[in-house]
């Protein structure tokens, strides 16, 4: 590297959520700070997250929301920054937003109105970004010392705060990991997250017919359960409850599906048997359930029969199939379509407090490269907000 490097007191590599957050935050408190990005632009991911309306947060935030090997981690930074601390700079600033269910807010109008929020805090922080950089070597050199394709840097202060690996159509890669492993940090192994479920075979086929068919479900699988939407898709099983459940699924693992939940089944055959002896229990089931579901039902899961003929056990049986109905993935769709990155940098290795590696002063992690992963609904930018504010007020205070 050459000996000529532009110094800054703080560099922050991710203009994302958690990168933008900090930049701001530092900048205002008077720090000299670089954003850089390899992208275009900055915030990309923010412009097209919640159908372009940017789901910023989650009225109902948390550490319940959120997975990781230590699920205490994100406590001390979403007490120091929570939804509601982020939901009053969107008032300030005068961006129309609305609740939709289970808390989650949108804008009214565009995510833009957040993304433009935010580069107006880093100019009035007099931030400098530079997008369209790559960084070709990281050393440590009385601080940190970047050689990038738009010229060298320094800085005594690091943030790695560029995202995970979901969605790389977007510009998402293995860079910050990368970066971790070179400093010798410990790495929970990443994988897709909130990502659609896919199958073979003829649990494949028969998923395939049902395609378009939406339903409230209760699903489970390794401890946890969501009730939400499911999605029939021509790859297998979407919609929030299948995004949800994808983050705890592992392979092997079979889903447990309830496609009636609150529905006490025997009763309602009972109900039925007065009502309609003669009808078939598929015309009876077809007033819950869609009839494609049904017909495929009755051909793999219950059988079909008279209701008059159906007993006080047969009812049991058909209950029993129609709470838990299992089905196997093969997989699911990867990072193409995962919305997070569930696992990364140890925060064994991070300050709970202000997000900086306990062996390296100086160098911080925010964001989704850390192992902090929220559920669907606006968790995963609170965390992004959260860890940015608690690293963001930690450089304030690490170099007066």
């Amino acid at each position: 590297m050459s000996k000529t490097a532009t110094f800054y007191e703080v560099i922050i590599i991710g203009a994302g959520a958690a990168g933008l957050m900090c930049a701001a935050l530092a900048g205002k408190r008077g720090k000299r700070v670089l954003l850089l990005d390899h992208a275009e632009k900055p915030g990309k991911k923010i412009l097209i997250s919640g159908g372009g309306r940017c789901n910023f947060t989650n009225r109902f935030t948390t550490a319940d929301d959120f997975i990781s090997n230590n699920p205490h981690f994100c406590k001390s930074a979403l007490a120091r920054f929570s939804a509601h601390d982020f939901l009053d700079m969107v008032k300030t600033n005068d961006i129309a937003w609305h609740e939709r269910s289970h808390g989650q807010l949108f804008c009214d109008n565009s995510a833009r109105d957040i993304l433009d929020m935010l580069l107006g805090e880093c100019r009035a922080g007099g931030v400098c970004i530079k997008t369209h950089t790559d960084i070709q070597h990281i050393s440590e050199e009385n601080g940190f010392r970047l050689s990038t394709t738009q010229g060298n840097f320094s800085a005594n202060q690091l943030v790695i705060a560029c995202g995970g690996l979901s969605i790389p159509k977007m510009g998402a890669t293995a860079f910050g990991l990368k970066l971790a492993e070179q400093f010798g940090l410990n790495i929970i192994p990443p994988r897709a997250g909130l990502a659609p479920l896919t199958f073979t075979g003829t649990e494949k086929t028969s998923l395939q017919s049902l395609a378009g068919i939406s339903l409230d479900v209760c699903v489970r699988c390794n401890g946890q359960n969501f009730s939400e939407a499911m999605l029939f898709t021509h790859r297998g099983l979407s919609g929030p409850a299948i995004l949800q459940i994808s983050s705890y699924w592992q392979p092997s693992d079979s889903i447990h599906i309830d496609l009636l939940p609150n529905i006490d089944i025997p009763t309602a055959i009972s109900i039925w048997q007065q009502k309609r002896p003669q009808a078939n229990l598929s015309t009876a089931l077809s007033s819950l359930l869609p009839k494609r579901l049904v017909s495929l039902l009755c051909s793999a899961l219950i059988h079909d029969n008279k209701l008059e003929k159906i007993d006080a056990k047969d009812a049991q049986k058909i209950s029993a199939a129609l709470h838990d109905w299992q089905l196997k993935p093969n997989g699911s769709e990867g990072y193409r379509t995962a919305e997070v990155t569930v696992g990364g940098v140890d925060t064994a290795e991070l300050s709970s407090s202000d997000m900086q590696v306990k062996r390296m002063p100086g160098l911080y992690f925010i964001g989704e490269v850390v192992d902090v992963t929220g559920h669907l609904g606006g968790f995963n930018f609170q965390w992004a907000w959260s860890s940015g504010y608690a690293c963001g007020m930690a450089l304030q205070r690490s170099s007066e």
